[in-house]
Formats: structure tokens, C-alpha cells, sequence
């Protein structure tokens, strides 16, 4: 069943706990949180995103970032002072894209495509990323990896918001 035509109600609508609803301001302040969330989150997503992607790609152009042996070693065939800065240039178009708020699908897309390039590690050096092989036991360089999810999550975020207009409320999904 899709989420569509599901009968679970979207987080989106989750009513607040009970002890909220019951105080009045407790709740008027539970509305206009949630709402600035809503109307600034998708934003936030991407200036920070941006920020981030500007950032990490800096240090790698700079020689400064304290994953080049972690690349290096993920890519061997290629060589670090080649794929380095060019990774670093690649990260830096992705941030300004997202900063700028251009080409915002373009960029979402270089950005998923980066972050399905960082789990290589997980998958080509696991003795780097699992601590005995457990892929349970994360090592720094694993949890490094394993917190791109929450900036694969945020461009979903970004990209949940593209057909919104300024002001609007989100889309209901049809149930056709």
C-alpha cells in the first residue's frame, strides 16, 4: 500500500501529545514552532547542505581535509592529487548550487551521487569502517559514512520542497 492511500496519518499531521493540546499555550506555541519548521526546514536544508559541500570541498582543493587517506585508499587506481582537488571542485559547484538555489534538481542529483560514492568505503574497506568486521561496531571512519544519511536525508528534504510554492502548503498526494 503507498503512503498515498495508506491509512496511517502523514507526520505531517501528527496531532501534538495530549499535555500539549490541553494547554492553550503550550499548544499555541506547539503550532507556530511546527510551522516555522514546515515554512523554513526545507530552506535551512539546503543553505546548510550548501555550506557543507562548500566547506568539505574546500579542504580537499586545499590539500586540508582530513579524509585524503581515506579517499586515497577507497580509489587506489586513481591518483589522490588528481582525484582530491577534483572532488573538491566537484563538492564546491554542488554547495554553490544549493546555496545559490540553482539548478536546485541538478544539484540534488551531484549531491545523491556523492553520497552513493562515500559508502564505497563501507563496501571496499570494510576493515577500515567496522571494528572486527562488525558492521555493527562503526569506527570513526564508518560513522563518518554512516551520518551521510542524514545529508541524504536533508536533500530529500530539498527536494520534497521544489514544487512548493513560496507560502504554500505542501501537496497532498493524490490517491490515484
Amino acid at each position: 500500500m503507498s503512503s498515498a492511500t495508506s491509512s496511517r496519518p502523514m507526520a505531517s499531521t501528527q496531532a501534538p501529545p495530549r499535555w500539549i493540546a490541553r494547554h492553550p499555550t503550550l499548544d499555541r506555541f506547539d503550532r507556530r514552532a511546527t510551522a516555522l519548521m514546515r515554512e523554513h526546514g526545507p530552506t535551512l536544508a539546503r543553505v546548510t547542505l550548501g555550506l557543507v559541500f562548500v566547506w568539505f570541498g574546500a579542504l580537499k582543493l586545499v590539500g586540508r581535509s582530513p579524509v585524503v587517506d581515506l579517499v586515497a585508499a577507497t580509489i587506489p587506481w586513481a591518483p589522490a592529487s588528481v582525484v582530491l582537488p577534483a572532488l573538491g571542485v566537484y563538492e564546491i559547484v554542488v554547495g554553490l548550487l544549493l546555496l545559490g538555489g540553482v539548478l536546485l534538481r541538478t544539484a540534488l542529483a551531484l549531491l545523491w551521487l556523492q553520497m552513493l560514492g562515500t559508502f564505497a568505503v563501507l563496501v571496499l574497506l570494510p576493515h577500515v569502517a567496522f571494528q572486527g568486521g562488525n558492521p555493527l561496531l562503526l569506527t570513526v571512519e564508518g560513522e563518518f559514512v554512516v551520518k551521510n544519511l542524514v545529508l541524504i536525508s536533508a536533500g530529500i528534504v530539498v527536494g520534497g520542497s521544489l514544487r512548493r510554492a513560496r507560502g504554500a502548503p505542501p501537496a497532498k498526494a493524490s490517491a490515484a
